[in-house]
Order: structure tokens, then sequence, then C-alpha cells
């Protein structure tokens, strides 16, 4: 089931209590790479961009539906 952008708009960025849970994700999740501590920091970092992906989705939905194309996106989509 796909959903469409104009959705994400209205519920992250329209709904007062939408954006509110968007920052605190935001805040919870889009954590800066770890610099110090060999393959650890690896791992920490990449499970911190596994979180942020999600983060990224959602900010790629409410531009697209604010008419701002996606410069990741495959063509076609």
């Amino acid at each position: 089931m796909s959903v469409d952008p104009s959705v994400y708009k209205e519920i992250f960025e329209d709904d007062r209590r939408g954006a509110a849970l968007l920052e605190d994700l935001i805040q919870r999740f889009a954590r800066p790479a770890v610099q110090t501590g060999g393959i650890d920091a690896v791992l920490q970092t990449y499970h911190r961009l596994g979180e942020r992906r999600v983060l990224d989705f959602i900010a790629a939905q409410i531009n697209r539906a604010n008419g701002v194309p996606d410069p990741n996106a495959e063509p076609g989509e």
C-alpha cells in the first residue's frame, strides 16, 4: 500500500501534534556519526543511519507534497 505524500504533509507539517511528534523523533534519532572508537564507531554510525533513514523518508514525502523534487528518486517515481 502506498500513501500519498500529502498525507505525510497533513500529519507531520500541518497538524501541530504531528509536527511535535516529528520534532521529537528528530531529536531522538537524527544523531551525528560517531567519530572515535574504531569498528564500534562504524557499527554505531550504521545503526544511527538506519534510524535516520525513516526520518529522511518522512521529510522527503513532505517535500514532495510541497512540490520539491526528490533528487534521490529514480526516474519515473
